[in-house]
């Protein structure tokens, strides 16, 4: 990464970008896929677990081809980086596009299909989503910027709450902890609302615009190589 604080902050803020991506193909996960998350795989277990143990109906299949995929996803982005220098290479720049045409071609899709897909397709696209939501968190590894996973907020909420917190001032609040947090919660809001008055297809076409714009600015303004 150009050793840059502008690279620097650059960079942090297209990883809130894609925090706020995780928000909305999550809300798109649970809300429209039958409760699958597709960037939170904590979240993927737990249902899995209550689901295996038949409470409430909850799925099965979805969360587990969910899992499988984002594994897979994050595996395909670690071969690709392997060997690669550091921050963000013109291999960064691959996978996120290859994320953006994923979901990209998931909006295409499910507009042609007439927006919601039918039981049999919602694992499908479940999964799919999750395959480029783990090489996005392969590639949040890889850029390294401390705090920032893009895809789960726990950790981040607990050093907030645990080393921020009591430090008191005005960083305990205005910090990238607090703002990752921030991002994930609207991305989730903006996916929901779009939800609510459009069709799938459109806060997953919102999530793989948010992706290309990430991969251009941050091949123009924070690549290294």
């Amino acid at each position: 990464m150009g050793g840059t604080g502008e690279a620097e902050r650059t960079a942090l803020a297209l990883t809130l970008a894609l925090t706020f991506v995780t928000g909305v193909v999550d809300a798109v996960g649970y809300l429209g896929l039958d409760r699958v998350f597709t960037g939170n795989m904590t979240g993927n277990i737990v249902i899995l677990g209550m689901g295996a143990a038949g409470s409430d109906e909850l799925p099965v299949l979805g969360p587990a081809l969910a899992l499988l995929a984002f594994a897979g996803g994050a595996l395909v982005a670690g071969v690709s980086l392997r060997g690669a220098p550091s921050g963000w290479g013109a291999r960064v720049t691959a996978l996120l596009g290859a994320q953006t045409v994923v979901l990209g071609a998931l909006a295409v899709g499910l507009a042609l299909a007439g927006g919601e897909p039918d039981g049999a397709a919602r694992p499908a696209v479940a999964a799919a989503t999750a395959a480029a939501m783990g090489c996005q968190a392969a590639v949040a590894r890889r850029l390294g910027v401390a705090g920032m996973t893009t895809v789960v907020v726990t950790s981040t909420l607990t050093g907030w709450a645990a080393e921020s917190l009591p430090r008191g001032g005005r960083g305990a609040f205005a910090n990238r902890g607090t703002a990752a947090i921030l991002a994930i919660f609207l991305g989730a809001v903006a996916g929901a609302v779009l939800l609510r008055a459009t069709e799938l297809a459109v806060p997953m076409g919102l999530a793989a615009a948010l992706c290309g714009v990430v991969a251009w600015v941050g091949h123009r303004r924070v690549r290294a190589v």
